[in-house]
C-alpha cells in the first residue's frame, strides 16, 4: 500500500506585514498547500531595536494576527532571537516545503534575508515577495539611471508607474493551516503603555481597514487639502502607525483613494493631496535603501561641521537606547545647559505654547500631529541648536508610527541636512504657525490649559515675529 503524499507546508515569516488583507506572501503561501505563521521579535546586533512605544504597538499588532489566524484554522509560531538561527530550525522541525516572506529594504535585514535565502537553499522552496511599498526603490530612477535625490521628481515618476499599471489589491486568501493553535501571546508592556498609549492607540488590521473606511467616507464633510495642516481638525487619516507595521497595504490604500476619487470628483484634490502623503512615505524609504546610515550621518556632509550642540550622554529620565553610531564630541563645552534644554523640551515645557502642546500629546499618545513635528523639530535643531539626532532619537523611542526610514529622514528634512531638505534658514517660527494653524488655541488648550496662568515659564528663547 503507497503511503499518502504529505500535503506541502509553507511558513510564513511575518515582519512589518501584518495583515491577511493584500499580503503576497501569504497568498502565495495558501496556494501552496498548508500554511504555518511565524513572527521573530528579532534580536540582531547590526539592527537598531525598536523603540518603546513601537515596540508596544508591535507585540499588540501580533497579538491581534495570532487571534485573526486562529480563526482560521493557523497556527502563529511566536520566537525571540536572531533570524538566521530561528527560520531554519522552524522549517526544519514542521517540514515545510517552502519558506515565504514579503521584503525588506533596511540594509541589515536584506542581509538577514539574503543570508537566509543561501542557508535555506536546496531544503525548500524560498519566496520574497513586495507589499510594503508602492513602488521598489530600484525601480524609481533619474532619466540617468540613478537613484532620485529630490521629491517633486520623484513623486511625478512614481505617480506615472502608479497610474500606467495600477495596484491590484488581493483579497484575503483561503487559507489552510494545520488546525494546531496556541493561546494568545502575553508581553511586558513599557511603563506608560496601558495608562496613556492604549487609550489612544489602537493597532490591529481590523482597525486599519475601519479607519480608512472613515477616512475615506469623511473626505465628502472634511477636506482634506485645507485641514490636514490644522491640528485641532481630524482630517488626517491615522493611518501612519498601521501602514508601518503593514496592518493595511500601502497597494491597497492608494487603489482605493484613487478609485474614489474617480468616483467622487468633488473630493479628488483632497484624495490626490492624500495620495501625495503616500508617495513622500515612499521616497523616505527609497533615500534609505541607497544610504543605509540615514539615522547617523548628515546626508548633506557639510553639515559635519556644523556647530550643533551634542552629546553622547543619555538624557537624564530619557528612555532612548542608544544604538551604534560613532562617537560625538560636542561643540558646546556647556554640556550640562544644552541636555537640561534638551529635557524640557522633551517634557514639554519649553515655556512655547505649540511646542509644548506637540511634546506633550506625544507623550500621552505616542503620534503627534504632522505640522507639529515640523515646528518641534525646527525648535530644537533651530532655536535651541540642538542636534537633530538627539530629536530623532527621542521620536524613536516614543512614537507608535517611527520607523526606519520616514523618521530619520523627516528629522534631516527639518534640520536642513537632508538632500531634499527644507533651507536651514528656514525655521518654522512657532507664533506664527499658532497663528496661521490654531488660532483659536484649541490645540495647544487640549495639551498646555495652565498657557495663561503664572504656572506655565517663560520661553526659554526669544521667539520673534
Amino acid at each position: 500500500m503507497v503511503s499518502p503524499t504529505p500535503q506541502p507546508l509553507a511558513l510564513v515569516w511575518f515582519r512589518d506585514d501584518l495583515r491577511l488583507t493584500d499580503n503576497a506572501t501569504l497568498t502565495w503561501a495558501a496556494q501552496h498547500g498548508h500554511v504555518v505563521g511565524l513572527f521573530i521579535f528579532e534580536e540582531i546586533d547590526a539592527a537598531r531595536p525598536l523603540g518603546a512605544a513601537a515596540a508596544w504597538w508591535q507585540r499588540e499588532s501580533v497579538r491581534k494576527l495570532h487571534a485573526d489566524l486562529a480563526q482560521r484554522g493557523v497556527h502563529l509560531i511566536i520566537e525571540h532571537g536572531d533570524p538566521r538561527e530561528i527560520v531554519p530550525r522552524i522549517a526544519a522541525e514542521l517540514g515545510a516545503t517552502a519558506v515565504t516572506w514579503n521584503r525588506r529594504y533596511h540594509l541589515p535585514f536584506r542581509d538577514v534575508d539574503a543570508e537566509l535565502k543561501r542557508t535555506l537553499a536546496g531544503t525548500c522552496e524560498v519566496t520574497s515577495h513586495p507589499g510594503y511599498l508602492l513602488n521598489e526603490p530600484w525601480t524609481v530612477q533619474t532619466g540617468s539611471g540613478t537613484p532620485f535625490r529630490v521629491f517633486t521628481p520623484y513623486g511625478k515618476a512614481s505617480q506615472s508607474m502608479l497610474i500606467d499599471a495600477p495596484p491590484t489589491p488581493l483579497p484575503i486568501p483561503d487559507l489552510h493551516g494545520t488546525g494546531a493553535t496556541s493561546a494568545p501571546p502575553t508581553f511586558e508592556e513599557p511603563f506608560w503603555a496601558v495608562e496613556t498609549l492604549a487609550k489612544h492607540c489602537h493597532p490591529g488590521e481590523t482597525q486599519a481597514q475601519r479607519r480608512f473606511r472613515d477616512f475615506l467616507d469623511g473626505l465628502a464633510d472634511t477636506s482634506y487639502k485645507d485641514s490636514n495642516d490644522i491640528p485641532s481638525v481630524d482630517a488626517t487619516s491615522g493611518l501612519s502607525a498601521h501602514l508601518r507595521f503593514g496592518e493595511i497595504s500601502p497597494a491597497q490604500t492608494w487603489a482605493e483613494t484613487a478609485a474614489f476619487a474617480d468616483a467622487n470628483h468633488t473630493v479628488a484634490a483632497d484624495a490626490w493631496a492624500f495620495l501625495r502623503q503616500l508617495l513622500w512615505r515612499d521616497f523616505a524609504w527609497h533615500r534609505l535603501y541607497y544610504i543605509p546610515n540615514l539615522a547617523t550621518h548628515n546626508v548633506r556632509e557639510q553639515f559635519n561641521a556644523f556647530p550643533w550642540a551634542w552629546t553622547d550622554q543619555a538624557t537624564p529620565g530619557s528612555t532612548t537606547r542608544a544604538f551604534a553610531h560613532p562617537k560625538m564630541v560636542p561643540n558646546d563645552p556647556d554640556e550640562a545647559q544644552h541636555l537640561d534644554e534638551l529635557a524640557l523640551w522633551q517634557k514639554g515645557e519649553t515655556g512655547i505654547p505649540m511646542v509644548d502642546a506637540g511634546m506633550r500629546e506625544l507623550w500621552a499618545t505616542g503620534t503627534m500631529h504632522n505640522r507639529v513635528r515640523m515646528v518641534v523639530g525646527s525648535w530644537l535643531t533651530k532655536n535651541l541648536g540642538i542636534h537633530w539626532r538627539h530629536g530623532e532619537e527621542w521620536f524613536w523611542d516614543t512614537l507608535v508610527d517611527a520607523d526606519y526610514a520616514s523618521n530619520p529622514f523627516n528629522w534631516q528634512w527639518v534640520a536642513g541636512c537632508g538632500d531634499d531638505a527644507a533651507p536651514y534658514f528656514r525655521i518654522f517660527n512657532p507664533l506664527l504657525q499658532e497663528e496661521k494653524f490654531d488660532p483659536q488655541g484649541l490645540y495647544i488648550n487640549q495639551w498646555v490649559p495652565e498657557r495663561h496662568t503664572p504656572m506655565y515659564p517663560e520661553p526659554m528663547v526669544d521667539v520673534k515675529n
